[in-house]
Parts: C-alpha cells; sequence; structure tokens
C-alpha cells in the first residue's frame, strides 16, 4: 500500500498554524480539531515544521505555564522527516517507529498534500492484512 492510498481514503486536509501563533491558541487549536499535531507554515502550503502535543508537554515542563505565552516557532520542530506520496506505507512505519514520532506530513514539489498519523498506518496495515486473509482463504477454499 502506498501513502497516496491512505490519503485518497481520508482525504488531504492539513491542520496548519502560523509560526507566530501562541501556544495557548495551538492548544485551543488540536483540542477543537481533536488532533495531535499541526503543520507549521507561514503561507499555508509550504512545510516550516510541525508541532505536537509532546512539543506544548515539554515546552510546560520547561517554562511552566509561561510557555502558553510562547510562539510556536520557539517550540516546534523544524527538522521534519517527510514523505511522498509514492512511498510504500510499511517503509513509512519503520520510519516512524525508529524515530518515535507519531505525525508525518507528505510533501510534494515543497507543498504539503496531506499528513499521516500513526493511526492512520495502523489502520492501513490492518486493510492490508485483511486483504490477505482473504485472500489466502479464498485461494484455500477454492481447493488451492
Amino acid at each position: 500500500m502506498l501513502i497516496s492510498d491512505i490519503l485518497r481514503n481520508k482525504g488531504s486536509h492539513v491542520t496548519m498554524v502560523d509560526p507566530d501563533a501562541t501556544l495557548e491558541s495551538l492548544v485551543t487549536l488540536l483540542a477543537e480539531q481533536r488532533i495531535g499535531a499541526a503543520v507549521v507554515s507561514h503561507d499555508g502550503a509550504t512545510l516550516d515544521g510541525i508541532i505536537s502535543e509532546r512539543d506544548v508537554v515539554r515546552a510546560l515542563a520547561e517554562f511552566g505555564v509561561a510557555a502558553l505565552s510562547r510562539t510556536v516557532h520557539e517550540v516546534c520542530t523544524e527538522n521534519v522527516t517527510v514523505a511522498a506520496p509514492s512511498d510504500r506505507l510499511e517503509d513509512l512505519a519503520a520510519v516512524m517507529t525508529e524515530g518515535r514520532f507519531r505525525h508525518v506530513p507528505i510533501v510534494v514539489d515543497g507543498q504539503v498534500q496531506g499528513i499521516v498519523s500513526i493511526g492512520d498506518v495502523v489502520k492501513g496495515r490492518m486493510s492490508e492484512l485483511e486483504a490477505e486473509t482473504e485472500a489466502l482463504t479464498g485461494y484455500i477454499n477454492s481447493g488451492g
């Protein structure tokens, strides 16, 4: 399965946040959208970074409640691992597991085209396994 298959099923909507937004506004956005990360973008199209719940927790641990007045740019991850729609899902799963992160922006020609979460990866892998099981069952039932 390719990343493009995941995006076709889930859609390409990406929640983006301006680098100058405060963490307080980011926390509100994440809660309203019921998501764990947002792409940081100054223009709503290109990738400047990514910010996740983990980044917010680290900032709170370091700065206390004053962290909420810091900007997204001050806290976000700027060196972001990205993937392309043509990448294989199992390869992305390995990269996410090794890097211990849960969200990967999908980028084409410098433009953000989507985002894949670890939940999307698990769902995609489950679909693959179900299809394999059905194929094997069909083969066995047909007398193989």
